[in-house]
């Protein structure tokens, strides 16, 4: 969870470990009475994708002089952004709880990756091969694609089950990948919910010795 929501996309704390789960996480207090969206137009959401190693930098320029172009298809890429975000926060989140996500979230990122991928093709590097965009002219859905890869790659991989959720205090509600040896990792960050978490304990020590 973010001291301050107001933070700059480039000062966001990446907690999640995987592109799709810091997705997720750009709700502040998402499991509060308020919380706080940190992505407002598609050019934060191009800047998150810079900040988490989505995209490259000329890449990002290019999309952005894309989307000045063509406003209305801009506004649309960035809507079923945010609802993808959301799917994919229920699916993880009920992964996290040792539940089953609802079909029609699987079923939403299902058609999402299945709709993307026929714009993408198999290419050949020196030592291995990988997924890549081929078409141009449907540059909007390219962000989608990539969100809906890493969270597929994710889902069908045994790390799923290191999934948690945050339970800070101030309805923190992040989500995590726990790659501590023993799975012992409890919060999204010690830096953040933890050092809270812990001056609440030691300020309850403190009051039952002084009741005492």
């Amino acid at each position: 969870m973010m001291d301050n929501f107001e933070n700059p996309i480039d000062a966001f704390r990446l907690v999640g470990g995987r592109p799709c789960l810091d997705f997720t996480n750009t709700i502040d207090g998402r499991s509060s009475a308020h919380p706080q969206e940190c992505l407002h137009s598609l050019a934060d959401l191009l800047k998150w994708c810079l900040r988490v190693g989505l995209l490259q930098e000329e890449l990002v320029q290019g999309l952005l002089e894309q989307a000045k172009k063509q406003p209305a298809a801009a506004t649309t890429e960035f809507e079923r952004a945010l609802a993808l975000r959301e799917t994919l926060y229920r699916i993880f989140s009920a992964s996290a709880r040792g539940m089953r996500p609802a079909a029609d979230d699987l079923a939403h990122l299902s058609t999402t990756y299945a709709a993307t991928l026929i714009h993408a093709c198999l290419v050949s590097g020196d030592e291995e091969f990988a997924w890549a965009w081929n078409d141009e002219e449907h540059w909007s859905g390219y962000l989608l694609w990539l969100l809906a890869k890493s969270a597929v790659e994710l889902l069908t991989s045994p790390d799923v089950r290191r999934v948690k959720e945050c339970p800070g205090n101030k309805g923190c509600g992040w989500l995590f990948l726990d790659t501590s040896k023993n799975g012992s990792r409890h919060w999204c960050s010690m830096e953040g919910c933890g050092s809270r978490a812990k001056r609440q304990r030691q300020y309850r020590r403190q009051r039952s010795a002084i009741a005492q």
